[in-house]
């Protein structure tokens, strides 16, 4: 049935499902890994490496990117984001939300809200599930950052269009047991709570740190942790200042290391 109506974005099947943009999802649920949390004083983000091949040469890849990191960029000082899906659509997006982030500063004198900028990219990508001749972006980003208005902040960015903010996420292959892990390292019983419902604790980003290389050595399809297959970046505040960092392999490494009994847990 879904042959008949799978050629075009532009048309519904009889139960109402634009195939098409199901099929970019399911793209995302193929790709490497993507954990973001939201802390108290500040975001993490991290992701899986798939091109670990040591013929790579990085060095081309820093002289045309902030950094040298395969799925994680930095937006503007205040914003970064993580990749699950096609990165060659990611690059097209990532520029627009450069730009559009400069045209901003530029016209405003002021960083843009992150909510505007994750509604700009979306409005985009919505757009190309409802023209003929189009084809939905096949990625997802998570986008970590900070505003005055609304402190730390983390949302998701799908291939329709929809975006949400998240105490918790993760996109990417095994997203359902890291959701999971990260659904019980989150929820508070009703007794811990005082009232009758139940809610979600709140972590520091050391916390938040270890509850995510936890997550990825628990769902990752690898024997091992090392800087060649996982990224890591921060949004958070030094000396009063917002600074978004991308961990370079050494600081991973580091990172890694510190946390080795989380690696080690059964």
């Amino acid at each position: 049935m879904s042959r008949r109506y799978d050629t075009k974005t532009t048309i519904f099947s009889p139960e109402g499902r634009l195939y098409q943009v199901e099929y970019a999802m399911e793209a995302i649920r193929h790709a490497g890994s993507a954990v973001g949390i939201l802390a108290t004083d500040g975001v993490i983000l991290a992701t899986e490496k798939r091109v670990v091949s040591p013929l790579l040469d990085q060095s081309i890849i820093s002289k045309t990117e902030i950094s040298n990191s395969e799925k994680l960029y930095k937006i503007d000082s205040h914003l970064v984001c993580a990749v699950a899906g096609i990165t060659s659509d990611a690059n097209t997006l990532i520029n627009i939300s450069r730009m559009t982030c400069q045209r901003h500063t530029y016209t405003y004198g002021q960083k843009m809200p992150i909510e505007q900028l994750v509604r700009r990219v979306c409005d985009i990508k919505q757009g190309y599930t409802q023209y003929g001749g189009l084809r939905p972006f096949g990625v997802s980003f998570l986008f970590a950052g900070y505003d005055e208005d609304f402190g730390f902040q983390l949302y998701l960015a799908d291939p329709s269009g929809n975006y949400s903010g998240w105490k918790a996420v993760a996109i990417g292959t095994n997203h359902n047991s890291a959701t999971s892990m990260l659904r019980s390292e989150f929820k508070i019983n009703k007794e811990q709570t005082g009232d009758n419902i139940e809610g979600t604790k709140e972590l520091n980003l050391k916390e938040a740190t270890k509850l995510v290389v936890k997550v990825l050595a628990k769902t990752m399809d690898s024997t091992s942790l090392t800087s060649e297959k996982l990224e890591f970046s921060f949004v958070k505040k030094v000396d009063g200042k917002i600074v978004t960092e991308i961990l370079s392999p050494k600081k991973v490494d580091e990172l890694l290391k510190e946390h080795k009994d989380v690696i080690e847990e059964d």
